[in-house]
């Protein structure tokens, strides 16, 4: 999946794919996460945030499933 870079102080670089609804995530540590079934308002929300992750904590985390890759 191809990931766009983001200037975040967590997150490295965010990816969607729409076909699957698969949001990947790279943070800072070299970690990649993908949450599943994340709908594209999600994506275009967290794209457009004033802070990543902040939108990410708020409105991913704990309500799709994931999994690190």
């Amino acid at each position: 999946m191809e990931r766009v870079q983001v200037v975040s102080s967590n997150i490295a670089s965010i990816g969607y794919d729409p076909d699957t609804e698969t949001l990947e995530i790279e943070f800072l540590d070299g970690s990649v996460y993908q949450y599943y079934n994340v709908p594209n308002y999600e994506h275009d929300g967290l794209m457009s945030a004033n802070s990543h992750g902040g939108y990410l904590a708020a409105n991913i985390k704990g309500t799709y499933s994931y999994s690190r890759v």
